[in-house]
Formats: C-alpha cells, sequence, structure tokens
C-alpha cells in the first residue's frame, strides 16, 4: 500500500471515534432539549458525566470497528463496501451497551437515547466516510495517489480490465502497461520495476513454470502478485475434505451456500419478505387502482419462470405490459437489442403508460416478496430466466441455476439491463460461488441508490 493510502486509512480510525463521539452529543441534545416539550424528562443525566461516558464507549467502539473489518489494510475500500460492515460493527456495539446496562442492573433513564445512538452513529459514520472517501476520489481524479499496476496476459478480459482501469481513476490504479508474458515482462520492464506496486496476471492457463518465474521475480523486487483465478481456482474456497472407508473424499461443492449458511439465508429471506408484505399491503393497493385505471386487464400477472435445480414455477409482478404481451413478443425477437437468450428493448411497444414508471422504479418486482415468502426465490440471487430462456444456456450457464433466483443481485447492481448476457452469467456466478451474508447486505444496500435513480432501468 502506497504512503498516500496509508494517510487516507489512517485517518479512518480519529475520524471514526470523532463521528462517534459528536453522534452521542448530538443524541443528548436531541432528547433533552429538541425533545423535552413531546415528552417531559423525567430523570436528565448531568452532560459532563454523560460525555465522559460517550468518550469511553467511543473508544471501546473503535476495537468493534476493528473486529469488522473496517480498517483492514490489504486492500482498497469502496464506500458501497463499508456500509455493511458499519451497519454491523455499529449493531454490535450498541448491542454490547445494552447488555452492559442490563448486567449492571442499573435503572438506566433514557431507552430513547440508546436506541437513537444506534441509528444516529450509522449515519455519523458513514457521513465521516464518505467525506474521506470523497477526498480520495477526488485526489484520483486529478491522477494523484493512483496505485501503478501491470496488467499480464493477452486474454480478452486482460484487455477489458485495462480499459476499465482507464476509464475509472475512482478505483486507485494507474496501468502502466500490458506484457504479454514473463519474457515480455522481463525483458522490457526489468529496468522500471521499481516503479510497479503490482502486477496482475490474467492468463490462469499458463504453464505453472511460468507463473512460479512471475512470482519469483516480483518477490525479488518486492512487487504484489495477484492472479485472475480460472473456474476451478474460484471454486477451490468450496471444498469439503471428509473420509470414507478409509479413503480420503474431497467434494468440491458449487456454491458457498451449505449447511448454517443455507438456514441463515433462508431465516433472512423470511423475515424480510413477512416484513415488507406486511408493511407495504398500503401501496400494493393503491399501484394495483393505478394499474386498473391505466389499462384493462389484471392488476396482477403470474409468469412462468426456472428456479433452483430447473424447478418451475409462477413469478408474480404487477402487470406493466399489454395483456397480450406474451403473443406479441414473437413479432418483436427481430428488434432483440441483447445478445444471448434474454430479449432487451428499451421502448418496448406493449409497456403501458403506468407500466413505464413501474419498470423504471422497478415497483413491478414487489410482489415478488410473496414469491420470497413462499421459498421460491430469494432477495439476492441470479435473475429468474423462463423456460425458453433456460433451454439457449450453454452448459456453463447451468450453474445459474444451484440456488434460488433473487429479487436483486450482483448483476443488478453491476448495469442491471447494460449488461451483455455472459457478463450477467460471469457476475452471478462469482456471486454463487462467494455467498456470504455479508455480502448478501451489501448487494440489498446498494440496490437501494441504483433503484432510486433509475439507473440502467429498461
Amino acid at each position: 500500500m502506497k504512503k498516500g493510502d496509508l494517510v487516507f486509512v489512517s485517518l479512518l480510525v480519529p475520524v471514526d471515534y470523532l463521528m462517534l463521539v459528536c453522534s452521542g452529543i448530538f443524541v443528548y441534545f436531541l432528547r433533552f432539549s429538541a425533545l423535552d416539550q413531546l415528552r417531559p424528562v423525567i430523570y436528565e443525566i448531568p452532560f459532563r458525566q454523560y460525555l465522559w461516558s460517550i468518550l469511553i464507549i467511543a473508544l471501546l467502539w473503535l476495537a468493534v470497528f476493528a473486529g469488522a473489518g473496517l480498517y483492514n489494510l490489504r486492500s482498497k475500500k469502496r464506500f458501497s463496501r463499508e456500509l455493511p460492515k458499519v451497519f454491523i460493527a455499529c449493531s454490535l456495539g450498541i448491542m454490547s451497551v445494552v447488555l452492559f446496562i442490563f448486567f449492571r442492573g442499573e435503572y438506566f433513564s433514557s431507552r430513547f437515547i440508546v436506541l437513537a445512538a444506534w441509528l444516529i452513529s450509522f449515519l455519523f459514520v458513514s457521513l465521516g466516510r464518505i467525506l474521506i472517501h470523497g477526498a480520495e476520489l477526488i485526489a484520483y481524479k486529478k491522477g494523484k495517489n493512483l496505485e501503478p499496476i501491470l496488467i499480464l496476459g493477452q486474454s480478452s478480459e486482460a484487455r477489458e480490465m485495462i480499459q476499465l482501469l482507464k476509464n475509472n481513476p475512482g478505483f486507485g490504479y494507474r496501468v502502466l502497461g500490458n506484457p504479454l508474458n514473463f519474457s515480455d515482462l522481463k525483458e522490457n520492464w526489468s529496468n522500471r520495476f521499481r516503479e510497479i506496486n503490482q502486477i496482475i496476471q490474467f492468463e490462469p492457463f499458463a504453464e505453472r513454470s511460468e507463473m512460479l518465474s512471475v512470482v519469483g521475480l516480483c518477490q525479488e523486487n518486492q512487487i504484489i502478485f495477484r492472479y485472475v483465478a480460472d473456474v476451478f481456482g474460484s471454486l477451490l474456497s468450496n471444498i469439503e475434505v471428509e473420509t470414507l472407508s478409509g479413503f480420503p473424499v474431497i467434494t468440491l461443492n458449487q456454491t458457498a451456500l451449505q449447511g448454517w449458511g443455507r438456514i441463515a439465508k433462508r431465516a433472512f429471506d423470511l423475515l424480510v419478505s413477512a416484513l415488507g408484505l406486511l408493511l407495504l399491503w398500503p401501496l400494493f393497493l393503491i399501484l394495483a387502482i393505478i394499474i386498473k385505471l391505466d389499462s384493462p386487464g389484471s392488476a396482477l400477472v403470474k409468469l412462468e419462470r426456472v428456479g433452483q435445480k430447473n424447478k418451475h414455477f409462477m413469478l408474480y409482478k404487477f402487470r406493466s405490459m399489454v395483456p397480450n404481451a406474451a403473443h406479441l413478443k414473437k413479432d418483436l425477437m427481430s428488434r432483440n437489442e441483447r445478445s444471448g437468450p434474454l430479449f432487451k428493448m428499451k421502448n418496448d411497444p406493449r409497456i403501458t403508460r403506468f407500466g413505464k414508471i413501474l419498470r423504471q422504479t422497478s415497483l413491478d418486482e414487489l410482489p415478488q416478496l410473496l414469491n420470497i415468502f413462499k421459498g421460491e426465490m430469494s432477495l439476492v440471487g441470479p435473475r429468474p430466466h423462463e423456460p425458453q430462456e433456460i433451454s439457449k444456456y450453454e452448459r456453463e450457464h447451468k450453474q445459474l441455476l444451484t440456488i434460488k433466483p433473487g429479487l436483486t443481485g450482483l448483476a443488478q447492481i453491476s448495469g442491471r439491463s447494460d449488461l451483455s448476457f455472459n457478463k450477467e452469467a460471469e457476475l452471478d456466478i462469482y456471486y454463487i460461488e462467494n455467498w456470504s451474508l455479508l455480502l448478501d447486505l451489501q448487494i440489498i444496500l446498494m440496490t437501494v441508490p441504483i433503484v432510486l435513480t433509475k439507473k440502467n432501468a429498461v
């Protein structure tokens, strides 16, 4: 990590501490000054005593933040990836305060302070990190503090990565060059190794001896070596080793979503979908009335989709098209704007007036909470596809059927309708192979701003 990166990372600790203290002070005056007319104060905690408590608690919370990985120096951080960790860390912090009060057995005069501190601390810490990452991003866009790297390899993925990093300085990298192989690297870059911080290998199928040579060269010149794994390499994190009648057997799982992880994901889906249906039914009723007034036909439609292990189910959506849309699709196939088995058309004539609003805001997807509650779908997962689309899948695409389809997913937050089918499949397969509850939470939180800005909506 460069000196500039270390400066920004080191700023996180004092800024987090300052924001935690400020959030505590804000909550104090909110309760005992701003809201004292709405709810009279029975016992006011002396501010000096309260401030000392906040200064100590905020210091202890930094340890919780460190345990949540918020001060990891090994990789560049993006705010969208930190947000779920900030939320979890603040939740753990407030839980520790509640447990301390409980086991201490002392009367605490304001439950409002505890509950409000949970939300306010999350908002304040997030704001502090937005300011730091904003300053870092400004530096990147001005060409400052960019990490010099080489992309090694001649694959299409290597060229795609080079173009991506050149067009997006916010990632924090400056591509110095693209040596084709080890010989090219040694011959043309040996005099510039001091300039290079990282070499990223994009030839996962290269000869073992050549890869070892690259690794040795990096170790010799204090350069970080990274490589893009092939399909088999990316699955190595999901292996299980057991003994079967004395024989060592290695199981190569298709997904990390096994055992307790599967139980936890289902419990989370059940809880959120139940709450969503309970809270959003008035909105469902309003949308149904508008749909009926806008065009003839039912407000809710049931569409056949293919789910986990090739099981067919009926997906619920608010109707955004004319009633005979399925019959009209065959006449529009020649105007498909997307390669692969999926049909996409930006100015689809089948979409109703209110249907355009439903699609732009993704409100048409809300009834899928019913599918999630029933266990046919999950909150996060690959996109549910139509049977005729599944019939056009290549062999490697069938892995998308390993887990339940989702209301949102990694592909949806990475480009929505702008992605090619192959790129969408790659992202969804990565999610399947690297699932975690933290990744689910991150995707859900990143979905909200994308939906609100209508980014890449069809």
